[in-house]
């Protein structure tokens, strides 16, 4: 992702939200100083996973589930959203990539990642506790961030779990790219979380992906 592109729809974001830059660029910090204390498998393990191969982004929509039990799941590389990492495991799959927030079972993404999920943890100004917490816990960590990208903590581009997990299959080569669990029309969500899922669709639909 060129963050040059990225930056104006970043802004429009921190805009419409009422999100802060400068804590987006904290976050970051914070992340790359804890990486520094891990070993990362680095962007060439996403590649490897990813290029050429048929990917299934998951999302955590309420209808994930019966999505998953009428897919092969072994034909695919599963990204999940967050959240959406314990239903593809109570699917009896692990994920192949978590790309989390650490908003959602941040304990099943624990016991994925021992297990190899790669696990792309993003920064942003809400969850520096999160990060504090939870990454001396995971392993095979990727760092991400909606902000200036870090040497360590990189900008695949996206702002929701979600939209960001396509991100990072467009990013890294995938050969096809399905969806699974997204529902940017929930009716019951909060009006913060309907603006972010209007956002995921926005950003999806950016990419050519049918949402």
């Amino acid at each position: 992702m060129d963050f040059i592109s990225w930056e104006p729809i970043y802004e429009e974001i921190l805009q419409d939200l009422g999100f802060s830059r400068e804590e987006d660029e904290r976050a970051a910090l914070l992340l790359s100083h804890l990486l520094e204390r891990t070993i990362s498998p680095g962007q060439d393990a996403l590649k490897r996973a990813i290029s050429g191969k048929d990917v299934l982004v998951c999302g955590n929509g309420p209808n994930l589930a019966e999505e998953l039990g009428r897919q092969n799941l072994d034909r695919y590389v599963i990204i999940a959203a967050d959240g959406a990492a314990a239903v593809v495991m109570d699917s009896g799959r692990i994920p192949d990539i978590i790309v989390t927030d650490l908003d959602g079972d941040v304990k099943r993404e624990i016991e994925a990642s021992e297990q190899g999920s790669l696990i792309v943890v993003h920064a942003h100004g809400d969850n520096m506790s999160k990060l504090l917490k939870y990454v001396p816990q995971l392993q095979n960590m990727i760092g991400s961030t909606q902000a200036v990208p870090l040497v360590n903590v990189f900008n695949f581009g996206g702002f929701t779990d979600g939209d960001r997990a396509v991100h990072v299959a467009i990013e890294f080569g995938a050969g096809t790219i399905e969806l699974a669990g997204f529902f940017f029309d929930d009716p019951v969500v909060s009006p913060a979380k309907s603006k972010k899922l209007k956002w995921a669709r926005r950003l999806i639909s950016s990419l050519g992906i049918e949402s």
